[in-house]
């Protein structure tokens, strides 16, 4: 594995373990999924974030993987709900599912490219920048630990260590800001976003905080938000 897949992976693992009841349950959920490819979907966050970090990627090639990727996840999400009837269990297939399709697609589009020591240090500043945003309106229970950690099933000790040590530091959007560099400023606050749903007001205290320390201004900000169909502050 590496910190990239490690990266497109945790995003799913997110959704799994805090976003799943913000998406409007599982009609939500399934229905995100489906629109993985759509413009504007999870396929264009991930592209831009992974062209920003100087990845190949093409956009047409990855709505199209999203679109593939979507279709099935949504498709075992719908054989679970009727195999176990439950909707947490049905939860846990689609968020299981949807994490290794992300993952094996961003490695699909990088193994044949020397991912350098910059490629590889700015997935784990996003992932930072993921933990912290999640822990924002409060620490990460043990339960959503688990169900993050879940997917990371064939990571390195290195990148688990990695996540788990970030999941145990403190919040401190000063302190990521100060490891980022200018050409990173808004990857990490769109890594932020990627880990929320901005519907707290300790969420957005915390992202305004890290606009500040990112010294990204209103209009940027706005921007970001508004692509990643994120509310404005």
């Amino acid at each position: 594995m590496s910190f990239v897949k490690t990266l497109a992976t945790l995003a799913v693992g997110f959704a799994a373990a805090r976003g799943v009841q913000k998406m409007g349950g599982m009609a939500g959920l399934k229905d995100a999924m489906r629109k993985a490819g759509d413009p504007g979907g999870m396929a264009d966050q991930m592209g831009g974030l992974a062209q920003k970090m100087g990845l190949p990627v093409q956009q047409d090639q990855m709505r199209e993987m999203f679109t593939r990727f979507g279709t099935q996840a949504a498709s075992a999400t719908e054989a679970t709900e009727a195999g176990l009837g439950t909707l947490m269990g049905a939860m846990t297939s689609a968020a299981s599912t949807g994490a290794k399709g992300m993952g094996d697609m961003m490695e699909a589009l990088t193994k044949d490219t020397p991912i350098g020591a910059t490629t590889e240090a700015n997935a784990r500043l996003m992932i930072r920048a993921m933990v912290q945003a999640a822990k924002a309106d409060g620490q990460i229970d043990d339960e959503e630990r688990r169900k993050i950690l879940d997917h990371l099933g064939d990571a390195s000790e290195d990148e688990i260590a990695f996540v788990e040590a970030a999941l145990d530091a403190p919040a401190d959007p000063a302190a990521l800001a100060a490891d980022t560099g200018d050409a990173m400023r808004a990857q990490v606050y769109s890594a932020s976003l990627m880990a929320i749903s901005v519907d707290t007001e300790a969420e957005r205290t915390y992202l305004r905080n890290l606009a500040q320390a990112l010294q990204l201004d209103d209009a940027v900000v706005a921007d970001l938000h508004r692509g990643m169909n994120r509310p404005p502050l």
